[in-house]
């Protein structure tokens, strides 16, 4: 039986102000924004290239009682990280440096509200 995780909560404060972090600075293509009633927003982004999306919202349920900045080191995992890193950085993404931990390499960053990614790359020597 396959099982695909193909869709990761990610808990933020202010949607709109996620929404524009995640579309216009990390490159997120927004796959859906609705708002079928009662109170419920839900949004989902996906990164280029991935089969897996994060939704972010309000009247979710459980997804919504999650505190906003809680989501800690989700990984993108990139072919080239200097140049990922930069695309970030050219787009105002507060990005770290690269880390070579022997083979893998990491560069960091958050969200507005605190919630982590690592870029990763692992080199194809692995």
């Amino acid at each position: 039986m396959d099982m695909k995780l193909e869709l990761v909560p990610v808990p933020v404060s202010d949607v709109d102000r996620a929404k524009v972090f995640y579309v216009e600075k990390v490159g997120f293509h927004a796959d859906h924004d609705v708002q079928p009633g009662n109170g419920m927003r839900v949004v989902q982004l996906t990164p280029p290239g991935s089969a897996c999306s994060i939704v972010i919202g309000t009247g979710m349920g459980d997804i919504s009682a999650m505190h906003p900045g809680t989501v800690k080191g989700l990984h993108l995992v990139v072919a080239d990280i200097h140049k990922a890193r930069e695309a970030l950085a050219g787009r105002g993404v507060e990005v770290s440096g690269v880390d070579d931990m022997g083979g893998i390499k990491y560069a960091h960053f958050s969200d507005p509200d605190g919630n982590t990614w690592s870029l990763q790359e692992i080199s194809a020597h692995q």
